[in-house]
């Protein structure tokens, strides 16, 4: 039986393995000197190593039930709605300050109880991101109303 999963899976395992072979063209270098298609070829072979397991493994299944009811549908669209309106407003509001309220959401969205756990969660995700990339990466974030 034909089922869209397994065409997207080998769609998945194709796409991975043409990443890999075009970026291998690019120069791979080696771990003390990483060329410029080093992560490339790296996130290509995972990708088509990754999705031709999970495309044994759905060949293997008989049948599937629904896997999203009601609840999870809302969950995934107010998901969907969280990203969205992190996208739109990080310009405005900086980087830090909308993944600090888009994590707040996520958490109170996939139901963390109370608003301190919800507040840490965030709160170490904003600070770990803002240090990752602005301070060790030095990777110019949208500062927005922060400036």
């Amino acid at each position: 039986m034909f089922r869209l999963e397994i065409f997207f899976l080998g769609f998945l395992f194709i796409l991975g393995a043409a990443i890999t072979a075009v970026s291998w063209g690019y120069g791979v270098g080696n771990l003390a000197r990483p060329g410029p298609g080093f992560y490339p070829v790296m996130v290509g072979a995972a990708i088509a190593i990754f999705s031709f397991f999970i495309f044994v493994s759905e060949l293997k299944i008989k049948s599937r039930k629904a896997v999203l009811d009601k609840a999870g549908a809302k969950k995934l669209a107010l998901m969907a709605a969280t990203f969205c309106l992190w996208i739109v407003t990080m310009p405005y509001l900086g980087y830090v300050l909308v993944t600090l309220l888009a994590t707040y959401a996520f958490c109170k969205i996939m139901k963390l109880e109370g608003w301190r756990k919800p507040l840490a969660v965030s709160g170490g995700t904003a600070l770990f991101l803002y240090l990752l990339f602005d301070y060790w990466l030095y990777i110019d974030l949208p500062r927005g109303i922060l400036g």
